[in-house]
């Protein structure tokens, strides 16, 4: 007898003693080159242009599942035949992957002037926070075009798959997730409602470094929540004392602002970038990465390999790149 379940947990030990279920085999999302195997295959039917990579979509869809591979290469050929094209090229792919993490693009939809400009300076300030920091992934694209639910995006490439998280990039990434409300601030002198996902997933990162990654300073190595269904997104529950929880909240409020402030810092330093990059997106709607590198003038930029080999002994340089978002 074979059976399949992402609820694990919940199930009757009985059902899994020995005699019953012997073996338990768990199913990883796969990496890069087992994602470059599934492109492979769900594209053998499809004509596809010189300029598609499969090697680099791979690469940068990094946590998909099989079923959301095969799904990108069928929304791929959808938009092909809608836009009259031979074969699929990379942005029909690039399209279908902001697709399925974001949404339908909603060109149609009408948005008043102001709220035009809140976008941009908040997409803005997500991309130019995210470049000043060592542990952010290179931005792909910024867009002030409504997809889904979302008004805007910043969209990032992982330069590479990881299994783990450092504290310090869990920080840089809630840094990089209030470069947005912190760019209202900066340059509109007030906030608005958009930020709402940001703060939500703020909040969570620097919840569960306290609560479950061992990473406060306070509570040291201390589990202090557990959560239930490991293969999704669980309830999450306190097993401490409330003296304990209003303690957590504090030392959670406190990472919060620290990363608020250091996004302030990036931002204020850099006021003029951030002024042009929103100037940009109001006129193009849509940069691309290398477009908004162009805007930031990245020979004047500190890079994170000339950051890298500075730290190392100068016998020993170290040449890995980690440049400096779909969300």
């Amino acid at each position: 007898v074979m059976a399949a379940t992402n609820r694990p947990d919940i199930l009757d030990s009985a059902l899994l003693r020995p005699g019953r279920f012997d073996r338990q085999i768990v199913i990883h999302l796969p990496d890069v080159k087992a994602r470059e195997e599934i492109l492979k295959i769900h594209s053998r039917q499809k004509p596809l242009a010189d300029d598609v990579n499969l090697n680099h979509v791979a690469k940068s869809t990094a946590g998909f599942s099989p079923a959301d591979l095969e799904n990108i290469m069928n929304e791929s050929a959808l938009l092909c035949a809608r836009r009259r094209h031979k074969k699929i090229t990379a942005q029909d792919v690039d399209d279908a992957i902001l697709k399925v993490i974001v949404g339908v693009e909603k060109k149609s939809a009408v948005k008043i002037p102001k709220d035009r400009r809140i976008t941009a300076v908040h997409e803005a300030g997500h991309a130019v926070v995210s470049r000043f920091l060592k542990n952010q992934d290179p931005v792909h694209e910024i867009s002030i075009i409504p997809r889904g639910m979302a008004a805007g995006y910043t969209y990032y490439v992982p330069s590479e798959d990881k299994q783990h998280m450092s504290k310090k990039e869990i920080l840089d990434s809630i840094v990089g997730l209030l470069g947005g409300r912190v760019a209202e601030e900066v340059v509109l002198d007030d906030v608005c409602t958009g930020a709402s996902n940001d703060i939500e997933q703020a909040t969570k990162l620097a919840r569960a470094m306290i609560t479950r990654l061992g990473m406060s300073d306070t509570f040291g190595m201390m589990a202090l929540e557990t959560q239930s269904g490991q293969y999704l997104s669980g309830d999450s529950n306190l097993v401490c004392s409330d003296q304990t929880a209003a303690r957590i909240d504090v030392e959670v409020k406190q990472i919060i602002a620290n990363c608020y402030e250091q996004a302030y810092q990036i931002l204020s330093d850099n006021k003029e970038k951030l002024h042009e990059t929103a100037k940009v997106l109001l006129e193009k709607e849509t940069i691309t990465g290398m477009e908004f590198m162009a805007i930031l003038a990245p020979n004047q930029l500190p890079s994170a390999e000339t950051e890298k080999a500075e730290e190392k002994p100068e016998e020993k340089p170290d040449d890995s790149a980690d440049d400096v978002e779909v969300k």
